[in-house]
């Protein structure tokens, strides 16, 4: 029987990582548009949550064999059940804050206003609006017998009216029906009706656009947001069916656009009899309504800060940072030689994601690089990463490339670039059946007079220059021929399809990842039990995985410390007796996303330390290849445990999570913001770099002007050169 004692349910930790973002836009001490960003953040975090993992679960519910959570003990239909619980007053929550958002900037003259609030002359000039700029844009229809209810597409946000229409022959026949107007999504979802005021357009469309059904009497009116089930399970044994499997991933996504309704957001009450209407066209449970008279879709805020006046930008976002140049990079020097002579790391996004794309852009000219080899998962739109293996392919080099077209909203971008690159001439495969590749791993191989040799490049997130600015990871690049030869052979059992490879250094899943990790929890084990001091410190996304969390009860109950810091879905709870009394598990939300994963083992020099792409989640672990690289290097080890050092001393932004699943503040003693820290740190060591190179320019022009400037001697008359003597001396003879 499994022992519940010290976990908790996945849905319901993350519904608290969540709620502390929530809890940002809430912080009087954050600045005025950074809260509202996290407000945005949060209404999106919470409707991917719908669309997969409560998507997931009704597709589990309909099952004959009921899955039973294994931290809970919960049914999928229990663990619903208790989402919708949640979530209700999570969306309370969510309209107090944004009603406390207004007022503070009320109190900085900007006014986001509902046609409610405005004045005669405002509320005139938005009625010729919606006439001349609104309504000959929309779609619209009733809902009767001939015009029946249409599919709402994944997102929808549309305006629903109650309409009446009197039937004097037969008053019987007096019933209501539904008035459908369709938002579009080519219109702002805001209207300027000052320099600092605003109206948004449902609200808008909500007040003017019964005119639309001027037939009838309008009884009721609501904004709505219909949230889709997007959870694809993917079949291996249709792929034969299709030309590729390309094809089939294009056919599965429009499948996802019309998957079951998993949630409808609604701005009030509904009565009864709309309600029964709505519960049937949708095909929707009636606890999965949720009424938020806050914003739905808040993504537009983003575009909302862009168009703000300066003044406000400069008083209430964050000051504006750029990702720095490395402090380890010279600017003057090859990347393929600076990586032969010592490993390097790149921080983002403190550090510039630039120097892995100048090595790419090198690698595809360089004469002695024969091929490139990728995995991609996630990539910008408009990828420079891309376009530098397109590159290298056209000057002939073999570009190997995993495109994993299954990375979740991001597929149809990764078909388009998987087709872009074949076409130009790299060899394309899609991974593994049943298996996604979700590892950040770069192989460059070279021969240079007759020798092969490596340039390997492993990493925590994915190569994408978007969120390189955005997310926290790490990058490492190194000539080690150890490492290279893994890295070989990790491409080598891509192209055959082998899960089960042999690796001396790299940890990879699925298969010896997890044989790794209980290898080194148990040293650490055996450390306690003979010197007293074993200790475990990781930094990670999310922890879900029932055999590792019981590893680390194991430990812990052996006395091993453990520290943790895990940004969102924590299953195991820290501080419980004889189970995990030893673990203290900690959580940073703040302006950028935590996104590193790191595992320390042992303390000091002597610690075995990795960096990798995979969680400790179960999917992670055993159903993804994943890849965990280990750092050899003493600087970059010392380097990445001071930044773990500086995560875990944060008394701002980190949150302690407790026995209960709750979180907590801590002390705060010293007022220290890990990632401010690191963005001052990023910006003082590229400052004294500059410093250094403009020392050196200076020191090198001033040896220069004095060799330049130095008197020549002259020569006396009758003064023979040294030259001119050894030629004498040679005529003499």
């Amino acid at each position: 029987m499994m022992d519940t004692s010290f976990t908790q349910n996945r849905e319901l930790s993350w519904l608290k990582f969540n709620e502390r973002v929530l809890d940002e836009a809430d912080d009087k001490n954050v600045k005025l548009l950074e809260r509202l960003k996290f407000f945005s953040i949060f209404d999106s975090n919470l409707e991917e949550f719908f669309m997969v993992r409560v998507g997931s679960l009704t597709d589990l519910s309909q099952l004959k064999k009921k899955a039973v959570d294994n931290k809970s003990g919960m049914s999928p239909n229990q663990q619903l059940e208790v989402i919708m619980e949640k979530c209700g007053p999570l969306f309370e929550k969510k309209d107090r804050v944004f009603n406390e958002l207004v007022e503070d900037f009320k109190k900085e003259g900007f006014f986001i206003k509902k046609v409610s609030d405005l004045d005669l002359k405002e509320r005139s000039y938005l009625n010729y609006y919606f006439d001349s700029k609104i309504e000959p844009l929309l779609s619209f229809q009733v809902v009767d017998t001939v015009r029946p209810f249409p599919r709402l597409p994944n997102l929808s946000l549309s305006v629903i009216f109650k309409l009446k229409k009197e039937n004097k022959k037969n008053p019987k026949k007096n019933k209501f029906i539904l008035g459908l107007i369709f938002v579009p999504e080519k219109i702002s979802r805001y209207i300027k009706i000052s320099d600092r005021a605003i109206v948004l357009l449902e609200d808008v469309i909500k007040e003017f656009g019964e005119k639309v059904f001027d037939q009838y009497e309008c009884e009721a009116k609501y904004v709505m947001t219909l949230t889709r089930n997007t959870d694809i399970k993917y079949n291996d044994e249709d792929f034969e069916v299709e030309k590729d499997f390309r094809s089939y991933m294009s056919k599965m996504l429009k499948k996802r656009k019309r998957l079951q309704p998993v949630k409808l957001e609604v701005d009030g009450s509904l009565d009864d009899e709309l309600k029964e209407v709505l519960v049937e066209k949708l095909s929707l449970r009636e606890e999965n309504i949720f009424v938020t008279k806050s914003p739905q879709r808040a993504g537009f805020v983003f575009d909302l800060i862009d168009e703000l006046p300066t003044d406000m930008k400069d008083k209430f976002l964050d000051e504006k940072f750029e990702p720095q140049k490395s402090f380890m990079i010279d600017d003057h020097k090859k990347m393929i030689e600076q990586i032969e002579e010592k490993d390097l790391l790149l921080s983002y996004p403190y550090e510039s994601m630039d120097p892995l794309i100048d090595l790419l852009n090198e690698a595809s000219v360089d004469e002695s690089v024969v091929s490139i080899k990728i995995t991609l998962y996630r990539i910008a739109k408009d990828s420079k990463v891309a376009q530098a293996l397109i590159k290298a392919a056209e000057n002939g080099k073999e570009v190997f490339v995993l495109m994993e077209l299954r990375a979740r909203f991001d597929e149809d971008n990764n078909i388009v670039w998987s087709s872009r690159l074949e076409d130009a001439g790299c060899k394309i495969v899609y991974g593994f059946d049943n298996y996604k590749c979700h590892s950040k791993v770069l192989l460059i191989t070279r021969v240079k007079d007759e020798k092969i040799s490596y340039i390997s490049q492993v990493a925590t997130g994915n190569y994408n220059e978007k969120t390189a600015k955005l997310y926290t990871d790490f990058s490492l690049m190194t000539a080690n021929e150890e490492i290279g030869v893994d890295a070989k052979e990790l491409f080598d059992n891509i192209m055959i399809g082998n899960l089960e490879g042999d690796y001396n250094h790299l940890l990879v899943s699925p298969k010896s990842m997890q044989d790794g990790l209980n290898k080194l929890l148990d040293e650490q084990i055996e450390r306690q039990k003979t010197h007293k001091d074993g200790y475990i410190r990781l930094k990670m996304n999310s922890i879900s995985d029932r055999k590792i969390i019981d590893k680390l009860s194991l430990a812990s109950s052996a006395g091993v410390k453990i520290d943790m810091m895990v940004r969102g879905i924590t299953c195991i709870l820290p501080q419980v007796k004889d189970k995990t009394e030893n673990i203290n598990i900690y959580q940073v939300v703040g302006r950028f996303l935590e996104h590193h994963r790191v595992y320390q083992f042992g303390r000091g020099s002597e610690s075995k330390l990795y960096i990798s792409s995979a969680d400790f989640m179960t999917r992670n672990i055993r159903n993804r290849m994943e890849v965990a690289l280990p750092i050899y290097d003493k600087d970059i080890k010392l380097r990445i445990m001071k930044f773990l050092d500086i995560m875990f001393a944060d008394d701002v932004k980190i949150r302690k999570l407790n026995s209960d699943g709750s979180y907590s503040k801590v002390e705060n003693k010293t007022n220290s913001n890990s990632q401010e820290i690191l963005i001052d740190n990023a910006i003082k060591r590229a400052k004294a770099k500059e410093e250094e190179k403009r020392s050196h320019a200076i020191s090198k022009n001033i040896k220069t002007d004095l060799e330049t400037k130095r008197p020549k001697k002259k020569k006396e008359d009758g003064e023979v050169s040294f030259l001119e003597k050894i030629l004498l001396l040679f005529r003499r003879k």
